[in-house]
């Protein structure tokens, strides 16, 4: 079978042609300018062609905004003093990841970060679910805007402010201590501040619209017929929930845990703000070592990298678990 049509392009260009009457003069001359259509033909001769050149800018902002100084600190992470300074010779080493291993002041707060990040997923996960499952289930459909938009409200200010929000409920004055003291449950303030308790707070408050706008869109796409028919068959409530709405959920369950997890290990300003000696994170690990003088910078690196590897690790273990979880339900 031939194909007689002209590409694309050319079509497009001799409609812009023919069919600029009410177009201006200068450009219908450049559409049927030569090497225009020539450019043309060959940039939409294919859909391939034109879905790559539909994505060649967020591809180069994705190379150059985030795989780029990824890459760049790798390479800095391996060499033994950065910056340069003119006639310095550099060498490539591995001492600054071996310096992670050699010494455990390093390792608890890496492993505190872990920790806390997938004890954060989780309570937030509990915590947004209900909210996300109300809803998408029980709320009237013109109404779910209206809701979402007051829940993203909060969200338009910066990190900082709603971090000064927490700290204002938590403080010895804060609203907490004043509504606990007011109703008679305690005679002094709680020192809330300060701790791992406040950090954990600050953290699930920031984090909370990550897992919850992904679960809302797996469960407002679940059919009601499905529950419906469970129910007429004689199924309760909860087993509803276990056997059909939890499971049909687990795409939006995992897309939500892997953004909180990940967003959790790269905090630093709220830590510094609502953390204590005690609840010292690896993010502030490593600004540490970016305070100071720049031969320590690779050093930073390193550890940043490390972090990098170890989130990334964990989560692809977690999707592979999520996947596996969804295969088995589907069986």
């Amino acid at each position: 079978m031939t194909n007689d049509a002209a590409p694309i392009g050319a079509e497009r260009t001799q409609v812009a042609a023919a069919g600029g009457g009410d177009r201006p003069a200068a450009w219908g001359r450049f559409v049927a300018w030569r090497p225009y259509q020539l450019l043309s033909a060959v940039v939409f001769a294919s859909p391939r062609r034109q879905f790559l050149m539909l994505a060649l800018i967020p591809l180069i902002w994705v190379l150059t905004q985030h795989l780029g100084p990824m890459l760049q600190m790798l390479r800095v992470s391996l060499m033994d003093a950065y910056p340069v300074t003119v006639g310095q010779e550099t060498h490539f080493t591995l001492a600054n990841y071996v310096a992670f291993f050699e010494q455990s002041v390093f390792q608890r707060p890496f492993f505190r970060t872990l920790g806390y990040s997938a004890m954060l997923t989780l309570v937030t996960l509990i915590i947004t679910y209900p909210v996300a499952y109300f809803l998408a289930r029980h709320v009237k459909r013109h109404n779910q805007l209206a809701l979402l938009l007051l829940l993203l409200i909060p969200f338009w200010t910066g990190e900082i402010v709603r971090t000064y929000a927490i700290m204002i409920l938590l403080g010895n004055n804060g609203a907490v201590n004043i509504a606990l003291q007011w109703l008679g449950l305690i005679e002094r303030p709680i020192p809330f501040m300060y701790t791992g308790f406040s950090v954990s707070v600050g953290l699930i408050y920031l984090t909370a619209l990550y897992m919850l706008l992904p679960l809302y869109s797996a469960l407002e796409k679940l059919p009601r017929n499905i529950t419906e028919a469970a129910a007429d068959l004689g199924a309760g409530a909860w087993t509803r929930f276990w056997r059909i709405t939890l499971p049909l959920s687990l795409e939006g369950v995992g897309s939500g845990c892997i953004l909180v997890f990940l967003i959790s290990t790269g905090y630093y300003g709220t830590p510094v703000l609502l953390g204590g000696p005690n609840s010292t994170v690896f993010a502030q690990t490593i600004a540490g070592f970016f305070h100071v003088a720049g031969d320590k910078w690779p050093t930073g690196a390193a550890f940043a990298v490390i972090m990098f590897v170890a989130a990334l690790l964990l989560t692809g273990i977690f999707s592979r678990f999520i996947s596996a979880l969804r295969k088995g339900d589907s069986k």
